[in-house]
Formats: structure tokens, sequence, C-alpha cells
């Protein structure tokens, strides 16, 4: 026998899939997640260890792989549309996650975090993401069902953040100024010294937060941040709870190794945040127009899918042009260096020869 846990959100004006998600269907899904959890915690990560861009690359191909994947079970339970929705949502969680990657690597810069303990502390990110994620996706879909009008605020707002994005140039977060970070040092009794990859410690018999405690506050604090944006931009193209948790926890899942593949390749990715404001704006107007105009979910993965590519292929291209060209100009003013001293050191030369002749 079926029972449901969540009844079918959505309305039928706004055109998205309308679900009855099984309770076993559920704990299909957070079975999953915790697997793949387990498995990259006590298999894959058992020893702290440097991660290589290799080993990055392939893990974060696998993660991507399984998230992409995972669309074939939600057109086999729910069908072709709600499939649509899932992988629309997963790309748009994906694109907005990278700069959340990009403040992960500030912070572990700051804080000078040993490579090899990096991993460990997204690890426990990623778990507490995935809860708070929960929470704000089951209350952005019971406003919804309740207040249709809320829409309209969702719209709105990520129109304003996109506006933010396209018009101001990237911000560098401070660490020392979070609220997050003054909270944990002035409650939680901390010491400076790291005691490998914990974040607790004991000196003198008082137990103590080591660094990493503080670093994994701060990461989870800019996680609520990014949700503000992300989930109601998933919710622009489903209202299902199960589609729409689903692919925020998959794409979130392979942030980590994300993180460790593109960590110090921000400077390269110079229309990133330009493409990121036109998704947010797309996202936006589709919200606020639902009401009377009904843009198809399939056109929404389209019009994601083409930005991010374009947005990503053209930073490529211009910073390479950019790096290709410094790279001649460090070559020229070498040479012009080096001749320089050449002429310097040939009058030089020639009144040394004219000394010894004489």
């Amino acid at each position: 026998m079926n029972v449901l846990l969540i009844p079918a959100s959505g309305d039928a004006r706004d055109n998205l899939v309308d679900l009855d998600v099984y309770l076993w269907q559920w704990l299909v899904l957070l079975g999953i997640i915790t697997t793949l959890l387990l498995v990259d915690l006590l298999v894959v990560h058992r020893k702290a260890h440097e991660i290589k861009t290799k080993e990055a690359a392939i893990e974060s191909a696998v993660w991507i792989s399984i998230g992409v994947a995972f669309t074939g079970v939600i057109v086999w339970w729910f069908g072709l549309e709600a499939g649509t929705e899932y992988i629309s949502g997963y790309l748009i969680e994906k694109s907005l996650s990278v700069d959340n990657v990009f403040v992960w690597a500030l912070i572990f810069s700051y804080f000078l975090v040993p490579q090899k303990y990096q991993h460990r502390v997204l690890f426990w990110g990623i778990f507490g993401a995935l809860i708070m994620r929960a929470i704000f996706i089951f209350g952005g879909v019971a406003l919804i069902s309740r207040f249709s009008w809320i829409l309209f605020v969702f719209g709105g707002f990520l129109l304003y953040t996109a506006g933010k994005l396209l018009f101001s140039s990237n911000t560098h977060v401070d660490p020392t100024k979070s609220r997050f970070l003054r909270i944990v040092k002035r409650f939680v009794p901390s010491t400076d010294e790291y005691d490998g990859q914990k974040l607790f410690t004991v000196k003198n018999g008082r137990r103590l937060a080591t660094p990493l405690f503080a670093v994994l506050v701060l990461i989870e604090g800019t996680d609520v941040i990014f949700a503000v944006d992300s989930v109601p931009a998933v919710l622009a193209v489903s209202n299902e709870a199960f589609i729409v948790f689903a692919s925020n926890a998959f794409a979130i899942l392979g942030l980590r190794a994300l993180y460790f593949l593109l960590a110090d390749m921000h400077a390269r990715f110079i229309y990133l945040q330009q493409g990121l404001a036109v998704i947010l704006a797309f996202v936006g107007i589709k919200m606020i127009i639902a009401e009377w105009v009904h843009i198809p979910t399939w056109l929404s993965l389209g019009v994601i899918a083409i930005v991010l590519t374009v947005s990503i292929v053209v930073s490529l291209m211009v910073s390479g042009r950019r790096e290709a060209a410094a790279a001649v100009d460090a070559a020229e003013e070498a040479q012009v260096s080096e001749t320089a001293d050449q002429v310097v050191d040939e009058p030089a030369a020639a009144d040394e020869m004219r000394s010894s002749d004489t």
C-alpha cells in the first residue's frame, strides 16, 4: 500500500507538474544521498590527503554523472515533464553554486587551512547545507501553495539579485566581519591551533573549538545566504518539494569535488557573474509572468543551458587571450631588458680592452 508523505503541491495555473510523491520514494532518495555521503567519507576520503587536480576532475565528473543520471529515475517515476523540471533545477543550482565555491576558497585561504583537511570540513558543511536547504524548500513550497502572490515577491527578489550581480563588481568577503564568526568566538571557547582535522580538541583539560570549527560555521553561514537566491530560482521551474530537493541535493553533493577543481580558477571565469545574472533575471521574470504567460520547462532548460555555456566559453576564450597577451608582453619586456643590459655592457667591455692594450 502506498502512503503519501506530502500532498501534491503547486497550482494548475502555473502549468508545472502536480505529483503524488509516496513515502517509499522519499526513502529511496534519502537512502541514495546517505549512501553516497557515507561512501565518500568512509571509503574514498577515509584518510586526509591533498586532492590533486586529476582526482578532483574524476570525482567531479562522477558526481555530475550521478546527478544527471537521476533524471532517468525522475522520468521513470513521474514522467518526462517532471524529468525536465528536475534537470532544469539541477542546472540552476549547479551554476549558482560556483560562486559559493570561490567564497569557500577565500575562507580557507584566510584561515590558512591545510588542503588535506579541507575536504572533511566541506563534508560537514554539505551535510548541514542539505538540512538547511530542506527547510528552505519545504517552507518555500508551503508559501507558494498557500499564498500565490508570493511568486511576485520571489520573482522581484531574483530580479534585484540579478541587478546586483550585473551592475556591481565581484564582491570580496572579509571573514573577520562575519556575524557568525563573532558569535562563535564570543560563546564557544576556541584555540588558534589545529589538531588534525578535528573540529574540537582538549587542552589543559578544557574542550576547545579549533579553527576548523569557525571555518565550518562560516561555510554554513554563506550557504544560508546563497540558498536565499538559489531556492527561489529553482522554485521558478518546479513547485514540487521532491523535485526541488532532489535537484538541490545532487547539485550540492558534487560541490566539494568542484571546489578542488575550480578554486584557483576564479580569475578565468570573468563573465560568469554576468551569466548568472541573466539566469536569475530570466527565472525571476518567469515567476512574475506565470499568472498570464506560461514559459515551457523545456524552453527554460534551453535558456539556462545556453546562457551558462556561453558565459563559460566566452570567459575562457577571453581570459586565455589575455594570458597569452600577458605572456607575450612579459617576453618582450625580458628581451628589451636583456638588450639594454648588452648595450650597457658593450662600452664597458670596450674600455676594458683598450685598457689592456695600453
